[in-house]
C-alpha cells in the first residue's frame, strides 16, 4: 500500500469544521479561564477549571501549528490570519515559529541536523567521548523534573519571546506579538488584578509542561529513528521516527490529535481534524505501532541514541561500562 497516496485522500480542507475546532476551543479556553478566577478559592472547580483551561492552550497552540502548515482553514490568507489571532495566547510569534517548524520537519531524524529539533538528543559515542561537566549538563537537561516544568517555563515564557531565526525569518513581527501578549496579560490583571494573573500563570504552566512532555514524546522513544545521509531514508524518518500515541479518543480530541504524529510528519498538509480518520483506515499491517501511556512515561528515562543499536537508550550504569560496550561493539 502506498501510504503517501492514502494520506491525500485526508488533505481536503474544511472552513465549517475548521471554524468549529478554531473558536470552539477558544470558548472552552476563555471559559475555563473565568471559571477558574471567578472561583479562585473553590478547588472543586477551579482545579478542573484550570486543566481544562491547560489542555484548550495547548489545543490552540496545535491549532496556530496547523496554520503555519496552511491546514486548518482553506486559504492561505486564512490560515495566516488565524495563525496571528492564535499568537497572543500561544505565547508563540507565528511567523518565525512557522519557519523554524519547517526547518524541523526538513530535518527530522537526521543526526547532522539535529539543530532543528524541539529536544536534543546526543548519541551514545558522543556521551561516551564527553567529559565531565558536559555529561553534567546533559543529565540535567534530559532529567524530567528539570526538562518538564523548567523547560516550559523557559520555552514558553522566556524563549519565545526571542525565538531561534528571529532576525533571519523578522524580528518586528516578534516585537509586535510580544505587545500583544503584554496587552493580553495586562487585561487579565486589570480585571482580576494579581490572584487573577497568579491563576492565569499557573494554568499556561500546566499547559506548558503537558506541550513539553508531548513534544519530548514524539520523536523520543526507544524505536524511534535517526540516520546520517546519504542513508537517511525520509518515509522511514517521518513514520519511524515519529510517534503514535495512543492515549484515548478525548485525549486525541483535547490536543487536536498531535498524538498521531507520525502521519503528521509524512503529510502535513492533513488538517487536525482529518488525522485520526486518516490514522484509523489504515490497513492493520500499514498501522504504525501505537505507544500506550505507560511506555510513554518509560521513554522519558531514554536519553541517547545508539547509532549500533539503532535505538534510544537510557544513560550507561558506568563510564567503565559504556566504554566497554563501545569497545564490545
Amino acid at each position: 500500500m502506498n501510504l503517501r497516496e492514502h494520506t491525500r485522500h485526508y488533505c481536503g480542507k474544511d472552513n465549517r469544521r475548521a471554524a468549529l475546532s478554531f473558536l470552539g476551543t477558544f470558548a472552552v479556553y476563555f471559559t475555563s479561564l473565568w471559571l477558574a478566577i471567578t472561583q479562585s478559592g473553590n478547588w472543586p472547580v477551579m482545579v478542573p477549571a484550570m486543566v481544562v483551561h491547560a489542555f484548550s492552550a495547548v489545543r490552540l497552540y496545535v491549532l496556530q501549528h496547523d496554520t503555519g502548515h496552511h491546514s486548518l482553514f482553506e486559504t492561505r490568507t486564512q490560515n495566516e490570519l488565524a495563525g496571528h489571532a492564535l499568537s497572543p495566547f500561544t505565547f508563540a510569534p507565528f511567523e518565525v515559529m512557522k519557519q523554524n517548524h519547517n526547518l524541523h520537519h526538513a530535518g527530522v531524524g537526521n543526526l547532522e541536523h539535529r539543530d532543528t529539533g524541539e529536544i536534543h538528543t546526543m548519541t551514545l559515542r558522543e556521551w561516551n567521548a564527553a567529559g565531565f561537566w558536559k555529561r553534567l549538563q546533559y543529565r540535567l537537561y534530559r532529567n524530567p523534573f528539570i526538562l518538564v516544568p523548567l523547560g516550559a517555563l523557559f520555552t514558553y515564557f522566556i524563549r519565545y519571546r526571542w525565538p531561534k531565526n528571529t532576525l533571519r525569518f523578522g524580528w518586528k513581527g516578534v516585537v509586535l506579538h510580544n505587545i500583544s501578549v503584554l496587552a493580553w496579560v495586562g487585561l487579565i490583571y486589570a480585571l482580576s488584578g494579581w490572584q487573577g494573573l497568579g491563576i492565569y500563570f499557573i494554568a499556561s504552566m500546566l499547559g506548558g509542561m503537558l506541550g513539553v512532555f508531548l513534544v519530548y514524546l514524539q520523536h523520543n522513544f526507544e524505536d524511534t529513528y535517526w540516520d546520517r545521509r546519504p542513508d537517511l531514508d525520509p518515509q522511514l524518518a517521518a513514520l519511524q521516527g515519529s510517534s503514535c500515541l495512543d492515549f484515548g479518543w478525548w485525549f486525541d480530541t483535547a490536543v487536536a490529535c498531535i498524538t498521531l504524529h507520525d502521519i503528521h510528519h509524512l503529510n502535513a498538509r492533513i488538517p487536525s481534524y482529518r488525522l485520526r480518520a486518516c490514522h484509523y483506515s489504515l490497513p492493520e499491517d500499514c498501522a504504525p505501532r501505537r505507544i500506550k501511556f505507560p511506555e510513554a512515561v518509560a521513554a522519558l528515562n531514554l536519553k541517547l541514541w545508539d547509532e549500533d543499536a539503532n535505538r534510544l537508550v537510557p544513560f550507561p550504569k558506568s563510564a567503565r561500562r559504556a566504554g566497554q560496550t563501545a569497545t564490545a561493539r
